[in-house]
């Protein structure tokens, strides 16, 4: 319930402390006087933006404080959720900077708009001429019969499953779309995949193919040098090694008579030695090199097809179509799992569709129960306001496919003259009708609204006289399940008030500002008497009130 509302420094207001009783409260004043100013500072405690707000002075802030005793209101989780401080009595504040920067704080505690307004929305409803023409819209009418049927839990629930449904359909579409693409890419895939297997390509073979080209091609050269290096050291009578023999034995010979030649001999030993391996080395690589053709047309062959393979494909080695062949292979893999991807989450698609119908089956039949005492209930209350021939009927039409809210398309139909049928409200009502309609449907719900708090502004339109009494009781009515504060214009809503407070501007030499002020009983006959005739001193006008205050209560 709100306790308290302080405004500082909004529009014409520079302070207001307003305490608010529990039961029914009215706000009244002339035209202007700035109860619509408290509307406005109230939407700003339920998180609505502070674009082009006015201030009474622009050198100071503007701010507006509300205390909410929310100790029924069972919010315990909402603060452990938003790491808040819970407080019986839960304090709200809002500041707006001439600058345009906004705070809000719940319990002194910096919040988002988001959190403040899922903490507000549960605990105070502003009803104006603008939520009355959300009567016309059918997720407001399916909104009502949820309500009155207790739905809350159960719709929940179907939103989480349709929630996960279109999650899970997005994900099919969007895996058969790449699947879709992925099977056009496929051939391709497998095409390069097998070629390239079947090349069987093995790193560093280029340059081991490339050398051994190199050597057939001058093999006949080759041989015909390495030939003449085995008679220069070997083969001939007049070879290196034999002369180089010849020397040593004569180093060796000297040696015996001069120490120093040692050394030397044993080099020219040495020498002898890596000489007759080199020539060994020779023999043997003569041996081993022999002109083949068809090897060489092989290697030939081979090498035109690893370059034909890397051109194709824009590589430029062996290793980056070893490479390539991997990645293709992986792509090929991953078209095979989106197969399977697409399969289960097809399955989970079917058994979600089968849990979201299945609630949404419970969520009808609970709705149609609960339709019959709807339309029974709003019928008494609008013939009570004087549409005495009223016809109300919630017609029914099953959705194609699951939406939203469910599986239920509905629409009020309102009749408010005899022989009339019934037509769909956004059609047929007036202003007037709809106010009263949607006061029945407040009424209605008001005791299974887990809100503490409501605001009417404006639900009196198109009423007047005994039909205005009428009003005045239902509002009551309402306040004995929540705290009910209504701004009007109709001294007979006006007098069933437990609390009344009025509002009006004063003039001083700097500016004109509104004020608020809770009546007494001779301050409330006064101000009922100027609702009444116009004057608050008129002795027939104040009887008038006396009298209007003893019949209503």
């Amino acid at each position: 319930m709100l306790c308290r509302l302080t405004i500082n420094n909004f529009a014409l207001i520079r302070h207001l402390d307003i305490e608010f009783g529990k039961s029914f409260s009215v706000i009244t004043g002339e035209t202007g006087a700035g109860k619509s100013i408290i509307l406005g500072a109230l939407s700003l405690i339920l998180g609505n933006r502070a674009d082009n707000i006015n201030f009474a002075d622009n050198n100071g802030k503007c701010s507006i404080e509300a205390t909410f005793d929310i100790t029924r209101c069972e919010l315990e989780s909402f603060f452990d959720y938003n790491n808040l401080d819970y407080e019986p009595y839960c304090i709200i504040r809002r500041e707006i900077t001439p600058q345009g920067k906004s705070r809000a704080f719940i319990n002194d505690t910096p919040v988002n708009l988001n959190q403040l307004k899922d903490l507000t929305g549960r605990l105070i409803d502003v009803h104006s001429q603008h939520q009355t023409l959300l009567l016309r819209e059918n997720s407001f009418q399916l909104s009502v019969i949820d309500a009155v049927a207790n739905n809350n839990a159960l719709l929940n629930k179907y939103k989480d499953n349709y929630r996960d449904y279109q999650s899970l359909k997005s994900k099919l579409e969007e895996s058969k779309t790449l699947n879709q693409k992925a099977q056009s890419e496929l051939d391709y895939l497998n095409f390069v995949v097998n070629e390239l297997q079947k090349a069987s390509l093995q790193p560093g073979e280029v340059d081991s193919l490339e050398s051994e080209l190199e050597v057939q091609t001058h093999a006949e050269d080759i041989k015909k040098k390495l030939y003449q290096v085995s008679e220069l050291l070997n083969n001939d009578e007049d070879s290196i090694i034999k002369r180089l023999k010849e020397a040593g034995n004569l180093l060796n010979s000297a040696s015996q008579h001069f120490n120093e030649l040692k050394e030397t001999a044993e080099r020219m030993s040495t020498c002898i030695i890596e000489l007759r391996d080199i020539a060994d080395v020779n023999t043997n690589t003569v041996e081993k090199i022999s002109y083949n053709p068809e090897r060489m047309q092989e290697i030939s062959d081979r090498l035109s097809l690893i370059y034909q393979l890397q051109q194709k494909h824009h590589a430029k080695d062996v290793d980056e179509l070893m490479a390539l062949y991997d990645e293709f292979k992986q792509k090929i893999a991953g078209i095979e799992s989106l197969d399977n991807q697409v399969e289960q989450l097809n399955k989970q698609l079917i058994n979600k569709f089968k849990e979201l119908n299945a609630t949404g089956d419970e969520l009808s039949h609970r709705r149609k129960q609960a339709t019959q005492g709807i339309e029974k209930s709003i019928l008494n209350t609008i013939s009570l306001l004087g549409i005495k021939d009223a016809k109300f009927i919630i017609e029914w039409k099953a959705l194609p496919e699951p939406e939203k809210e469910g599986k239920d398309g509905i629409r009020f139909l309102f009749s408010a003259n005899k022989g009339s049928a019934p037509d769909d409200i956004a059609r047929i009502a007036s202003g007037g009708e709809l106010s009263r309609l949607m006061l029945a449907v407040k009424s209605l719900i008001s005791s299974n609204n887990l809100l503490s708090t409501i605001v009417f502004d404006e639900i009196d339109t198109g009423v007047s006289g005994e039909i205005a009494g009428k009003v005045g009781h239902i509002l009551r009515k309402i306040s004995e399940n929540m705290q009910v504060i209504a701004i009007t214009h109709l001294p007979q809503i006006a007098a069933l008030s437990d609390e009344h407070f009025k509002v009006y501007k004063l003039t001083d030499k700097e500016s004109t500002y509104s004020v608020i002020h809770k009546l007494n009983k001779d301050e409330q006959i006064a101000e009922l008497a100027m609702m009444i005739s116009g004057k608050s001193d008129s002795t027939a006008a104040r009887d008038a009130a006396v009298e209007l205050l003893q019949n209503m209560n």
